[in-house]
């Protein structure tokens, strides 16, 4: 499942770097390896990945300010590294771009699913026809069997995250869904820090489909259950 799948890591501790580089090639990971932000952007500039690992904590140009900055020109999955605590982090990891988030020290094997999580396509929306091939959201049109999202002639780029949320959405179209079935369906495990995963990416996609999106029309909050989206 993983074999020709190429990871970049970025960490500037060797140790980690290198333990990471061995165990996920065992697992069957092409895996390159930074030691910070402007070696990446030297591999970057030559490569492409499937999915970048990246640690928040790293001198120079940090984790979070890396996957900003990846955002406006590349949509490769993003998962950071953080330190136990460091919640802001995470949150504001979120809202740059990131896809999902893995507090240290973690567990070899929750990583693996993390990854696989991340990586994992979303379920081939099935032939019928309450399923629209392309949703009309106002300016914005989203194509579910190619999973873009288009304003006009404008492509906006989708993180893999957001890109799965929209897939889940047209499958249940004007249906409330709870944070708890999204985080499922998204592949993760469960809590509340998940949920205000969520939440983040939520409202990410808010402004990229929403006029206003402090006033949402169609990915809209249903009050005590979640969230739907709404279609004209």
């Amino acid at each position: 499942m993983t074999s020709g799948l190429h990871l970049l890591v970025v960490d500037d501790d060797e140790r980690i770097r290198v333990l990471l580089q061995k165990f996920l090639i065992r697992d069957g990971y092409l895996v390159s390896v930074a030691r910070d932000a402007g070696q990446a952007g030297r591999i970057l500039a030559g490569l492409d990945f499937d999915l970048i690992i990246l640690d928040v904590m790293m001198p120079g140009e940090d984790g979070v300010s890396l996957t900003k900055h990846l955002r406006e020109t590349r949509n490769t999955p993003i998962l950071l590294l953080t330190a136990k605590g460091e919640t802001a982090d995470r949150i504001r990891g979120l809202e740059a771009g990131a896809d999902d988030y893995l507090v240290k020290p973690f567990e070899p094997k929750e990583l693996l699913l993390r990854l696989a999580a991340i990586l994992r396509r979303a379920p081939a929306v099935e032939e019928n026809s309450e399923v629209p091939k392309v949703l009309h959201l106002g300016e914005v049109s989203y194509d579910v069997e190619r999973g873009e999202l288009w304003k006009g002639d404008e492509l906006i780029r989708l993180t893999a995250t957001e890109s799965h949320l929209m897939r889940i959405f047209s499958k249940h179209k004007s249906a409330p869904l709870s944070r708890t079935t999204l985080v499922e369906q998204l592949g993760r495990g469960g809590g509340q820090a998940q949920e205000r995963a969520v939440d983040v990416q939520i409202a990410r996609l808010r402004r990229k489909i929403e006029t206003d999106p402090k006033q949402p029309r169609y990915l809209q909050t249903v009050r005590g259950t979640g969230y739907m989206l709404g279609l004209e």
